[in-house]
């Protein structure tokens, strides 16, 4: 467990320290954060854990070297370039970074800190990845499914100030196919209810604390729209996706600058809240369907020229009676551990290219994963869900003998490594509180 230090106490630190080979850097120290930290203990890799505050729960974990406060990038992306090159001079080898939310991946795409590597592709690549104009752009060129969506015209950049993407210049790359409507027409065609999701999740995540909204009607519509106007913030109409329950599945994968991709494909069997909630029980997915999404997947990721760490999530449309693509994330994401358990570390295998290592990935075997704080939320709360892990899985969870299985990990809780759990019950029950979306 690594002591939560100021900046300049996390600077002086590191030069007082020693490494036999390159620290990652891993930040936002959350979730997230955490299972990349535990999976580069596999090959002994120092870790320094980096957020705006102490009130995430890797710092605490024994996979942490070093941890301690950083600039925020969407206070101050110069003086997170500042800080995050101190703190690369400060060590004898140069670190390799790894952004656990999109705001963090975009500050070192952005900045690209002198002294720091980036096991990912170069800033317009992420930014066409992204953002979910040009991302949907890419899919109709390759004919991959995705949702019926359209441009709200009132939140054109042009129109609020707010920040251009890669598909919204006129005439710039990849607008063909991207119609901007007003939003009345929007709905017009598209029937309620319908949501609003931004071409950028992150800034609207943060302005209204969700990635996506559910309107059911003119009214609704008008506000969000109002509002991400005001915000400056691309926003898109798209059609309600008649997905399937426990049916959604994505490709977890690390695509190497040239190479053979490490992959996965997982299933999203529970979400909470139900619907549109993030995933606590994922389990990986086998058969036609799981080929079938991993093929459109790295078609996207190769026509975008992407490589490093992601995460492309598809719904099962239950209408069209196939998966279409929703959304790439271009880092690590909350079930992370569940691919490094199964045999494919993907986070390992980023680091390993990095620092010029050799990595193979075991043969994939199935695994679950499970995130009880979500999990156990929704079993009291919804009476309507049942409970999908066996009887099996609870003894092995409550013994802890879930460890030295193969077959089942979790999202913090870990008896060899209990501080994180700790702190997640302090900010999850107590006073202190941690936002992130992961």
């Amino acid at each position: 467990m690594a002591t939560f230090r100021s900046f300049e106490g996390l600077r002086d630190a590191l030069a007082d320290a020693e490494f036999d080979r390159p620290p990652a850097i891993v930040c936002n120290a959350h979730v997230t954060g955490l299972s990349v930290a535990r999976a580069l203990q596999a090959r002994d890799v120092p870790v320094i854990a980096i957020d705006r505050n102490e009130k995430g729960v890797a710092p605490y974990s024994d996979a942490v070297d070093f941890a301690g406060q950083v600039t925020y990038p969407l206070d101050d992306e110069e003086g997170f370039r500042e800080d995050v090159e101190a703190l690369a001079a400060a060590v004898d080898h140069e670190p390799v970074a790894f952004g656990c939310m999109d705001e963090w991946v975009h500050a070192f795409s952005r900045t690209e800190p002198e002294g720091v590597r980036l096991p990912f592709a170069e800033r317009a690549t992420i930014d066409r990845v992204l953002d979910k104009e040009s991302l949907y752009t890419v899919a109709e060129k390759l004919d991959v499914p995705y949702p019926e969506t359209y441009r709200i015209a009132e939140t054109d950049p042009a129109e609020t100030g707010g920040e251009q993407g890669p598909a919204g210049r006129e005439a710039g790359p990849g607008d063909a196919g991207r119609e901007s409507v007003p939003a009345a027409e929007a709905a017009e065609r598209l029937g309620f209810p319908l949501v609003i999701k931004p071409a950028l999740k992150r800034k609207f995540s943060e302005a209204v604390g969700t990635n996506v909204i559910e309107v059911a009607d003119e009214g609704e519509l008008e506000d969000v729209v109002a509002n991400a106007a005001a915000e400056g913030i691309r926003v898109m109409a798209q059609e309600k996706v008649p997905a399937v329950q426990g049916e959604d599945c994505s490709l977890a994968s690390y695509v190497p600058e040239s190479g053979e991709a490490v992959s996965f494909v997982g299933n999203a069997r529970v979400r909470y809240p139900l619907g549109y909630g993030t995933s606590c029980v994922v389990r990986r997915a086998t058969g036609e369907a799981a080929h079938e999404v991993e093929e459109n997947a790295l078609a996207v990721l190769d026509e975008t020229d992407y490589y490093g760490i992601s995460e492309a999530e598809f719904l099962y449309d239950g209408d069209r009676e196939e998966y279409v693509l929703i959304d790439v994330n271009t880092r690590p994401w909350k079930w992370i551990s569940l691919p490094v358990q199964a045999g494919a570390n993907l986070p390992l295998a980023a680091y390993s290219d990095a620092v010029g290592e050799s990595y193979e990935a075991d043969e994939v075997r199935d695994a679950s994963w499970v995130y009880l704080a979500d999990y156990l939320q929704l079993l009291s709360s919804d009476e309507t869900f049942a409970d999908v892990l066996a009887r099996d899985d609870w003894l092995s969870l409550l013994s802890g003998d879930f460890e030295s299985s193969a077959d089942l990990t979790t999202g913090v809780y870990r008896p060899s490594d209990p501080a994180p759990a700790y702190q997640l019950l302090s900010t999850e029950f107590g006073t202190s509180e941690y936002y992130c979306s992961c």
